[in-house]
């Protein structure tokens, strides 16, 4: 019986990178999809792939237009319930990789989502089913995996036994390629140090 091609949606950020070391898929992907820190993602992304020998690919696709929040450098919209949600961004990073994915004969595409996200609908472990389903119902039958719902990203670093090495090189900054130690996403990772006693 031929094996089930697992990916992974790889951003560079801490949850990820935890969830590349642990899975070691055949491919990750990373998107530019008009984020500001796009670069640095897909160049952090690149290295972890190379540490852990996966291959990698990069789709580009230009939303900006389309986005809201810091993620842009932009005001969030009204229905916003921070201030880096993007409208249906989650959704959309998906359905990107699931086209690129039926022609890679992917079978699984993983997610880190975690605990924290849960505050936003696309963070939720019933989002992530919906689109499982929704998935499973087209042409390619492919999974959409989210088993790290249930920890929080320091439970999921210390669950999957991560190097602190490759921690060190996440980078979560939401408003540019260097980090602005100001943003939710630095002030995460600053936590996330701070509970795994990273210095």
């Amino acid at each position: 019986m031929e094996s089930i091609k697992k990916s992974i949606l790889l951003s560079g950020g801490i949850d990820s990178i935890c969830l590349a070391y642990h899975l070691k898929p055949e491919v990750a992907y990373t998107i530019d999809y008009g984020q500001n820190s796009a670069e640095r993602e897909i160049y952090v992304s690149k290295l972890i792939c190379h540490i852990l020998k996966i291959r990698h690919e990069v789709i580009r696709v230009n939303c900006k237009s389309l986005g809201s929040g810091n993620l842009i450098n932009e005001n969030s919209i009204e229905e916003s319930p921070s201030e880096e949600w993007w409208p249906y961004r989650n959704q959309l990073l998906i359905t990107l990789c699931l086209m690129k994915a039926i022609n890679d004969k992917v079978g699984e595409i993983h997610l880190a989502s975690v605990k924290s996200d849960s505050f936003h609908k696309d963070g939720t472990e019933e989002f992530y089913k919906m689109c499982n389903d929704l998935s499973m119902y087209q042409e390619g039958g492919i999974k959409i995996i989210s088993n790290t719902v249930k920890y929080f990203s320091h439970e999921l670093a210390v669950q999957y036994n991560v190097p602190k090495e490759l921690i060190l090189l996440a980078h979560s900054c939401h408003m540019s390629n260097i980090a602005c130690g100001k943003c939710s996403g630095c002030l995460k990772q600053m936590r996330v140090r701070q509970e795994l006693n990273i210095e």
